[in-house]
């Protein structure tokens, strides 16, 4: 098997349909840090660099006529996004907190790792796995 050239994950571009509520949801609700925000005249669009953990980021985008996604969270294409917590019971206490609806806490069947999903103010899944 050939050796990957890939270094890691350097970041996750999201496309939202409100971008003020996505950008409060991202910095304010899930507590990442705004490292460079721009408005783009020509394409009438926000891009908004978040960091997720050093060295990743994700981007978010705001695009005026965006078809919203097709379906949850069975669509082709990107499924979820996971972020890895040390502990899923106080990560779904402060969403909670915070108004976030979570899922029930599971268990994966092959690792015995815990994780949950809740939803981004698009609906998009995202899934908090404990490592």
């Amino acid at each position: 098997m050939p050796q990957s050239f890939l270094r890691g994950i350097h970041h996750v571009a999201l496309i939202c349909s409100d971008y003020p509520r996505s950008k409060a949801f991202y910095s304010e609700v899930l507590g990442l840090r705004i490292v460079h925000e721009v408005y783009r005249e020509a394409r009438d669009s926000w891009k908004c660099d978040l960091e997720v953990s050093p060295g990743v980021q994700l981007e978010l985008f705001s695009f005026p006529g965006a078809p919203p996604r097709p379906s949850w969270p069975e669509a082709q294409g990107l499924r979820h996004l996971a972020f890895a917590v040390a502990d899923v019971d106080i990560a779904v206490a402060a969403l909670t907190a915070r108004g976030v609806a979570c899922e029930a806490v599971r268990v994966d069947e092959y690792t015995g790792k815990r994780f949950v999903f809740f939803a981004d103010p698009d609906g998009l899944p995202i899934e908090l796995y404990e490592v």
